[in-house]
């Protein structure tokens, strides 16, 4: 009788465990071809499995070391969804072309992701909403209610943010943290985000983009205010190496700009910055434009249009910016102010700031 009860304990503990791997039952009406589970890495869309898909039916195995997000991809359709993908048996439900508003069941990361997205999503339709009218009052010449309605558009949309910071503070030892930790990581310097890092559960360390979080705040204490800008050389639009240092060595203070003509913001903000250059450059201001265009005859193009006369340099990698990357320049228009050593003095300086900041240091 012993030895019984000691194979029927074995086997409830078995059966009770946690799962070794995940186990995704995809059932998507309409749907052919195959399936693909992808991270997005680089840039780049990396399939991680795929599976055969047979009246709009497949299946996923596989084992994550955490529970991740990834995308669920169906080329032959051109359809793709997120998901985070963990160690549990778990159905995907619905319909090919409309595959947004498929039904996860088994998931319990997913429920938890789509609940806090249901509460988003219902504040983006809210600020949508009001943007519509907003653009209907200001069509009609109705510009105080139409600028009224805006601020209340500021409002929710600069909410979004917020509330995503305020789960990830109430969330610690959650993996859909992770996700919305780098939706807002861009708008933190480098002391919050590493707070919001540290006060994470250790066990998150060993998802993949809190490392490089960790690791993007590292690049970013490199180029505080205070430090001394990293130097680096690239070529200008005629092939000629150009080397940072050698430029702001010229000046009382220059102003290393990341910008790309391809870049709607960057091209905003050019003329402001020509307009400091020139008011400023007899007393030693300097701009030193750094691009991460592609296309070089687009560069040059945008340099002359523009009219920035300084010195420009690009290696023409885009987003794979060599550049950017020492910089931790993850979007642009983004800016340098560093002295005649070198120091950073001031950072990310835009419209009315620029002026302002540059007329205190050269009176």
């Amino acid at each position: 009788m012993k030895k019984y009860l000691v194979i029927g304990s074995l086997a409830f503990l078995f059966a009770c465990s946690k799962p070794s791997g995940y186990q995704i039952e995809v059932n998507l009406d309409g749907a052919s071809g195959k399936v693909y589970l992808q991270q997005r890495e680089e840039g780049v869309f990396v399939s991680k499995d795929s599976a055969e898909i047979k009246e709009g039916k497949a299946m996923l195995q596989g084992q994550v070391a955490v529970p991740e997000m990834y995308y669920l991809t169906i080329p032959e359709s051109g359809q793709r969804m997120m998901l985070f993908v963990e160690n549990a048996k778990f159905s995907i439900n619905g319909k090919i072309d409309s595959i947004q508003s498929v039904k996860i069941v088994g998931s319990p990361v997913n429920d938890e992701y789509q609940a806090f997205k249901a509460e988003l999503d219902a504040e983006q339709a809210r600020g949508m909403a009001l943007y519509r009218d907003y653009q209907a009052a200001m069509q009609t010449g109705d510009t105080a209610r139409g600028s009224a309605l805006m601020e209340q558009v500021r409002a929710i949309f600069d909410g979004q943010d917020m509330k995503m910071e305020e789960f990830v503070k109430s969330h610690p030892a959650s993996y859909v943290v992770p996700f919305y930790l780098g939706q807002i990581q861009y708008s933190k310097e480098a002391d919050e985000l590493e707070a919001l890092l540290n006060a994470l559960d250790p066990k998150l360390n060993e998802v993949a983009s809190v490392k490089k979080m960790k690791e993007r705040v590292e690049k970013m204490k490199r180029v505080a205010v205070g430090q001394i800008a990293p130097d680096f050389t690239q070529n200008d639009p005629d092939g000629n190496p150009v080397k940072l240092s050698d430029v702001y060595a010229k000046n009382e203070y220059t102003l290393i700009d990341f910008w790309a003509s391809w870049c709607g913001p960057c091209r905003v903000e050019n003329p402001n910055v020509v307009a400091v250059f020139n008011d400023y450059k007899a007393k030693g201001f300097g701009v030193f434009g750094v691009s991460l265009d592609q296309d070089h005859a687009k560069w040059v193009k945008a340099i002359e249009d523009d009219k920035l006369a300084w010195p420009h340099v690009s290696d023409l990698k885009y987003w794979g910016s060599e550049a950017a990357d020492l910089y931790a320049v993850n979007s642009i228009p983004s800016n340098f102010l560093v002295d005649r050593q070198g120091k950073i003095v001031a950072r990310n300086l835009r419209e009315q700031a620029l002026r302002d900041k540059v007329a205190e240091l050269l009176p």
